[in-house]
């Protein structure tokens, strides 16, 4: 919490004034968070201050909210050229990402118990974006955006969040994910002064190469990239009460016919429904199991007992095979 308090402090979020009148000034709450490393070791506990944004009215204290993400094909392909390559992959973290975008509205909060106005009757204005803002995501991509333009970068036509870098025999390419960045080029050479110019213009942690980027676990090879998410299934399982089940050879029943009507409805469809979509994230790195988890989602509204042994039999084909 010290931490966050002081990057907000030296970030200069906000500025003391008097709410004016018909302005509502929203509140806030502390939202914490422990970080893992890939292992399960405990990386570092994180403290956000975040603005109940949910009471934002639209048109009025924001406009547009989208900002673009990796698209995973992209991942794949990035990660399929620096295989042929040859290429390294450095893996970069922005400290307080969202703190960087800049707010073109006029939004006020409450003061936080931490700082004392001046005047009891004085409220924060806020002139950068929070964690909780509507438009904070893409106030963020758009000033990361500018920046690496400002170097050279350009944008890929066919996903946004891909910027690449070419000068002579000098070629970068960047991958964004919130704040999460995948950087490879030709030389480690030229990557050098590039994370020099992004330290300078943000608070940069450097990973150095990639090896956990969005639950997937990388490990490097003289024949190639292993892909992996066996923290993800291991996380699964236990949140599925599933760690200690009999694995299972095969991830679905021979001849299995799964209808609407597949016995009767479960007590907790949300359940059923989360853990389906956890599995989708999975076929990223485990393709054999794609075709029983296509047949599951198509019940997500109306989930029944079969569904469920279904998944459950999936879970412990999960368990013989984590990695």
């Amino acid at each position: 919490m010290s931490n966050e308090i002081s990057a907000l402090e030296a970030n200069h979020t906000w500025d003391f004034a008097p709410l004016p009148p018909g302005k509502k000034a929203l509140g806030f709450k502390w939202v914490y968070k422990i970080k893992y490393y890939a292992d399960g070791r405990i990386e570092h506990y994180k403290a956000r201050l975040v603005v109940l944004g949910n009471t934002q009215v639209e048109g009025e204290d924001f406009h547009e909210t989208f900002a673009p993400v990796a698209k995973m094909t992209t991942v794949r392909c990035l990660l399929r050229a620096v295989v042929a390559k040859g290429w390294e992959l450095h893996q970069m973290d922005v400290h307080n990402a969202f703190l960087h975008g800049d707010l073109h509205e006029d939004i006020f909060m409450k003061a936080p118990p931490s700082f004392r106005p001046p005047q009891p009757h004085l409220v924060c204005k806020l002139r950068k974006s929070l964690y909780g803002l509507r438009q904070t995501p893409r106030q963020w991509f758009f000033k990361l955006a500018t920046t690496l333009r400002n170097y050279g970068f350009c944008q890929s036509p066919l996903d946004r969040s891909l910027f690449v870098y070419k000068k002579g025999e000098i070629f970068l390419a960047l991958l964004v994910y919130v704040d999460d960045l995948v950087l490879t080029g030709s030389s480690p050479t030229h990557c050098r002064p590039f994370k020099q110019y992004l330290h300078q213009c943000f608070k940069l942690k450097d990973l150095c190469p990639l090896k956990y980027f969005l639950g997937i676990e990388v490990a490097c090879s003289p024949s190639g990239l292993f892909l992996c998410q066996r923290k993800y299934t291991l996380d699964i399982l236990s949140e599925s009460g599933m760690r200690g089940a009999k694995p299972a050879s095969f991830p679905m029943a021979q001849n299995l016919k799964l209808t609407s009507d597949s016995g009767a409805p479960i007590s907790n469809p949300s359940r059923f429904r989360r853990l389906v979509g956890r599995l989708l994230y999975l076929t990223i790195t485990q393709p054999e199991i794609t075709y029983s988890v296509h047949l599951l989602s198509q019940f997500m509204q109306d989930p029944r007992q079969g569904h469920w042994e279904a998944v459950m039999r999936l879970l412990r084909y999960l368990k013989s095979c984590p990695g």
